[in-house]
C-alpha cells in the first residue's frame, strides 16, 4: 500500500515540474531564480533541482539560459538589435555571462551570429528553422557512451 502514496506523490511532483517548465518558457525575459520557481512550485530549490534534471536532462538553470538563447538567436538574426540589446531583452543581466553562455550553446559568439544574419537560416522553410538553429549542449553532441 506504501508505493501507492509514493506514486501519487511522484505524479504531483511531475505537473509541478511542468508547471516550473511551462512558466520558464513564459516568462524566460524576467528575472527568475530557482529559489523563486521552488517556492512558486510549494518545493525547496534542491528538491526542484533534482527532480527537474531527472526529469528533463537538465537543471532549471541550464534550460531557463536555453530558452534565452533560443530567443537571443532570432532577435540576432533579424539584425535589428544590437548584441547589448539582446543580451538585455531576453533577460541576462551580464553581458558576458551571456557571451559565454551564447558561445557555448551555438559554437560562436553572438556578435559573429548577428553578422552572419539570416544566412543561417537561407532556404529553410520557417516552420523548421527553430529545430535546426536549436542551441545544442557539449553533452548532446558526444558519441553514445562517452558522456
Amino acid at each position: 500500500m506504501a508505493a501507492r502514496p509514493a506514486e501519487e506523490q511522484r505524479l504531483r511532483d511531475l505537473a509541478r515540474l511542468r508547471q516550473v517548465r511551462d512558466r520558464i518558457d513564459r516568462e524566460y525575459a524576467r528575472p527568475l531564480n530557482v529559489e523563486a520557481l521552488a517556492g512558486a512550485a510549494h518545493m525547496s530549490a534542491g528538491h526542484l533541482s533534482r527532480e527537474f534534471k531527472k526529469a528533463y536532462g537538465e537543471s532549471p538553470y541550464s534550460y531557463l539560459m536555453t530558452r534565452r538563447i533560443e530567443r537571443a538567436m532570432t532577435l540576432l538574426r533579424r539584425g535589428e538589435m544590437s548584441v547589448t540589446d539582446v543580451c538585455f531583452a531576453v533577460g541576462c543581466s551580464s553581458l558576458g555571462t551571456f557571451t559565454t553562455r551564447f558561445t557555448e550553446l551555438v559554437g560562436i559568439s553572438p556578435g559573429a551570429y548577428r553578422r552572419a544574419g539570416d544566412d543561417a537560416v537561407a532556404g529553410i522553410p520557417p516552420c523548421m528553422a527553430k529545430r535546426v538553429t536549436r542551441p545544442v549542449r557539449n553533452r548532446e553532441v558526444l558519441p553514445a557512451g562517452h558522456d
